[in-house]
């Protein structure tokens, strides 16, 4: 193990964001997009169960992801028992 050598104040101090969560967009760096056929889908919404990141809104009574803060993770994709959401190529890369 390396010991951290001389004084720790040495070191900038880690600052805070003073932002909140609505302004922090951070669905900018994915790879991978979801996309939901609504036509397969049973509104079972295990997607927005599982979703680490809460993209998944279901105001509208069917689920819709907020690409603001979608980081492409597959989770809904994978826990979906109908199999309606697929992971595509982000074009906006």
């Amino acid at each position: 193990m390396q010991r951290l050598e001389g004084d720790p104040n040495q070191f900038e101090a880690i600052k805070l964001s003073t932002r909140s969560m609505s302004e922090v967009h951070t669905g900018n760096w994915r790879s991978l997009k979801p996309a939901i056929d609504h036509s397969k889908c049973t509104n079972c919404m295990i997607c927005w169960k599982y979703c680490p990141e809460a993209c998944v809104q279901i105001a509208t009574g069917s689920p819709v992801i907020d690409m603001n803060y979608c980081k492409g993770c597959g989770i809904c994709a994978f826990e979906c028992p109908t199999k309606c959401i697929s992971m595509n190529a982000d074009a906006g890369l």
